[in-house]
């Protein structure tokens, strides 16, 4: 499915094939500290389909705690993190952060994983949970 999307201040914009199949909720530590909330919610671009539209990235290595290394493309200026890949070409997975993704709607979570790292409150979630109306 081709996506669009961009960061928070609008200098980056870009376009994306994703398998919808592919959306993965991520409870690891890193993905905590880097959305500054209990997870991350990424979508797979397919056959690293990514075109960067607008703008230019910044780039951040990670090595994770399996040892392989991970880049992670922002926005910098407003540092809205884009994405997270192999780097050089290596194989893996090329995890988009959905909360750029315009059609972000469309998409339902179809796993976990991580979940040794999730926060003990993630369990009690409900859909229907709405503190807006509180």
């Amino acid at each position: 499915m081709e996506i669009n999307g961009g960061c928070l201040c609008g200098n980056i914009k870009y376009v994306a094939d994703v398998d919808p199949d592919t959306a993965t909720i991520c409870h690891c530590e890193d993905c905590q500290v880097n959305s500054g909330s209990a997870f991350g919610y990424v979508i797979g671009v397919r056959n690293n389909n990514f075109n960067l539209e607008k703008g230019k990235l910044s780039f951040f290595i990670k090595t994770a705690e399996s040892g392989s290394k991970r880049e992670l493309g922002f926005c910098g200026i407003c540092g809205t993190r884009i994405y997270a890949r192999p780097v050089m070409n290596e194989t893996g997975f090329f995890g988009l952060r959905l909360g750029t993704v315009s059609q972000r709607n469309q998409f339902t979570p179809k796993r976990q994983i991580w979940k040794r790292s999730a926060l003990n409150w993630t369990s009690v979630l409900e859909t229907n949970l709405d503190l807006d109306k509180q």
